[in-house]
């Protein structure tokens, strides 16, 4: 279930935000389907990519990210008085 911003992020709190998507229902984001084989790992360098293009879109700062299988994640600071 998704919260509000507000009664997520503490105003004037420094931190870090761990963000996960991930797919459902047998379906791959990259690598190979062991039931299908067929290949996704193309997708990797072009969602890393994205993640990079859409940072810069939306002004935020990416630490970290990590392109799995079936999920992607990212970490993201948050830095008092930035903004």
């Amino acid at each position: 279930m998704t919260h509000a911003r507000h009664l997520t992020v503490a105003e004037g709190q420094q931190g870090l935000y761990h963000c996960i998507a991930r797919c459902v229902r047998r379906a791959w984001l990259c690598g190979v389907d062991p039931i299908t084989k067929v290949d996704y790992e193309h997708r990797k360098p072009m969602i890393a990519a994205r993640i990079v293009q859409l940072a810069g879109i939306f002004a935020v700062d990416v630490y970290s990210y990590a392109v799995m299988r079936r999920s992607f994640a990212s970490g993201h600071p948050v830095a008092v008085g930035k903004f």
